[in-house]
């Protein structure tokens, strides 16, 4: 299975095109981490480690499960 990594050293997102059927999602809900428009499309620098943001991904990830 193909795996793109971004990483700003303190947050690493995998992303998985076989797996990541959804990621529509990931654009609404943190638009300044992914942006479809512009390459590279994942910006980690914009992404924090905080846990609100954290927790907001988690529960992101389990709609996505469903």
């Amino acid at each position: 299975m193909e795996t793109k990594e971004y990483s700003n050293g303190d947050v690493t997102i995998l992303w998985r095109p076989e797996k990541c059927t959804h990621s529509g999602i990931c654009v609404k809900t943190l638009p300044k981490v992914y942006n479809p428009k512009k390459r590279p499309w994942i910006k980690p620098e914009n992404a924090t480690s905080d846990k609100k943001d954290a927790l907001q991904f988690i529960k992101m990830m389990n709609l996505l499960e469903k």
